[in-house]
Order: C-alpha cells, then structure tokens, then sequence
C-alpha cells in the first residue's frame, strides 16, 4: 500500500479542553516519509515538534508532546482521525499549545477530509508489525494492553470505570471497521463528580456542554449543579434518569466506551506508522497507552 496526504489544505478553529486558550490549526499536505509534525508558529519558524511517543511528556487527562521548548497539548483526536483516515504524512501549524477540542471528537476532521479524498503519494507505506507477544501491566492501577502477532491491525477494549452508569462496555476495532461511521463521532467524557476537582487544577477550562459527556455516578446536590452552570456558563443543567448532565443525546449507547478506543488509536499512531497487531486492552488510558507503546517499540527495536 502507498503512503497517503491530504489533497489541500484545512483550517479548524476553537478553544482548548483544558487551557481554555483560543488556537487555530492548519491541516497541511506533506512530503512523503515526512510523518506527522506540528509547527507551533506562535514560537517561531523552527519549533517543530514531531507526533512521536520519544516526544511525550507526563501530562494529565490527555496526550502531550514536548520537543526543545515547543509543547504540544491534547493531540489525540487528531492524531486518531487522521490513523483512522489512513493520513501518513502532514503538517499541522498551530498558533498556541492546544489542539482545539472542536465537539470533542474526531467528526468535525473526518467530515472535512472525507469530502475531498486524500491524495496517493510514490512511496510505499510504513508498518510496525508485532513480532512476539507483549503484556504490558500498568503499575499503578489494574488496567493492560497486550499485543500479539498478527498481520492486520485488531483491538478488543475493554471500558470499566466501576460505574453503575456506563457498566462494562467493551468494542471492538479492525482494518475493516468504518472508523468514519463508528469511531468518529464518540465524544469525550468526564463524571460529575471529578469536575470541580478539575477545575480547580487548571483543567477542562475550556470544557462545555457542546463538546463533553457528564455523567453523573453519585447523587449530585443542587448546589454543586449551580456551581458547575456558573462555571460553564449555561443555564438550567439538569441530571437525565439515565445518569448524564444535561438533555444530551448519545450517539451510541457506548460512545463512551467508543472514545476511549478513539484516544487508544490516536495514542498508538504515535510510533509513526500503524500497527500491524492482535492488540487486547483493558481500563486504558493516555499514560497506559503511552508506556505500553513505548515497551513494545523497545521490544521490536532492541529485543
């Protein structure tokens, strides 16, 4: 299989999930074997950062990247549109550190793109092909990611937040599943009961209720409901019967579930070209995914 870029170029505009900060980024087609790269131009010509998992850095609730002084902050759904599109090549110019958070899925690029095709390029696509098994156990919490061989990409994710709510949701992701159709649309989501506590270390400033799921596990007070309106500036939050803040529809009953396998395949793309492997996971999540990744990259390379 060729490698593949973009036909032109894109631009999304918003706010960050957690900086709350304003940015606007520009999708632009790249050479082949250039791989995915940002460009903070807010920084100057050259602070480049590459979609690589040498580049990570610990960050909370999302998947950050640092190279020399030139940080890059949520960058997962992007990077998951552009596995599931099957985009090898890109350059991604931002005017300050945070991806947009858009609606909080990967839709609004998928839709974007989709629309034009994505332009064949005269070189032979990458792979990195699990050789042997892997089981990589996350040591501070019960949740792992095993990879095995196999000669196309599949994932089996298992979603367990020990919420009466969400339950035990499990999906199921491959070479031949419509990531457009079942992938992209599943939002991001947080509970009740974390968001104050977010809140006042510095996240989800720029968190609404137009790009995030609330779920609300534990009987929530009136009070703090005023609270978190305030806060997000809407009126009238109300707690569903079916355990969500707000009226919101669910595009599956598992997009919650879903997402998660969103940011799995986003967090993956960071060994800069897909997978070729068996890969089975349970409780998942950025750091999980990021020092599973890097132990199986490890494996393959060093032995």
């Amino acid at each position: 299989m060729k490698q593949h870029t973009l036909k032109r170029a894109y631009k999304f505009s918003g706010k960050g999930l957690h900086s709350g900060i304003h940015n606007t980024i520009t999708l632009i087609p790249a050479a082949p074997n250039h791989g995915i790269r940002f460009l903070r131009t807010d920084l100057g010509e050259d602070a480049f950062v590459s979609a690589s998992i040498t580049n990570v850095y610990p960050s909370s609730r999302n998947t950050s990247l640092r190279e020399g002084d030139a940080v890059v902050m949520t960058c997962e759904h992007l990077l998951s549109a552009m596995c599931g599109l099957g985009v090898d090549n890109l350059l991604v110019k931002m005017d300050a550190p945070e991806v947009p958070i858009l609606d909080g899925s990967a839709r609004p690029y998928i839709e974007a793109i989709l629309a034009d095709g994505l332009h064949e390029q005269d070189a032979e696509r990458r792979y990195i092909s699990v050789t042997e098994p892997l089981i990589y156990k996350d040591d501070k919490s019960d949740g792992e990611i095993a990879f095995y061989p196999s000669d196309k990409l599949e994932i089996y994710l298992t979603t367990d937040f020990g919420s009466k709510v969400l339950g035990v949701q499990r999906t199921h992701y491959s070479d031949n599943t419509d990531y457009a159709a079942e992938i992209a649309p599943c939002r991001t989501f947080c509970f009740f009961h974390e968001l104050e506590y977010l809140v006042s270390q510095g996240l989800v400033q720029g968190g609404d209720m137009d790009n995030a799921i609330v779920i609300v596990e534990h009987p929530a007070s009136d009070e703090a409901v005023s609270r978190m309106s305030r806060h997000f500036g809407v009126e009238g939050l109300t707690i569903t019967s079916e355990g969500y803040l707000n009226n919101l529809k669910l595009n599956f009953p598992d997009e919650c579930g879903r997402h998660k396998m969103l940011d799995l395949i986003g967090d993956l793309y960071l060994a800069g070209a897909p997978i070729k492997g068996h890969i089975e996971a349970y409780k998942t999540g950025h750091r999980l995914n990021a020092e599973a990744l890097k132990s199986l990259l490890n494996k393959i390379y060093y032995g």
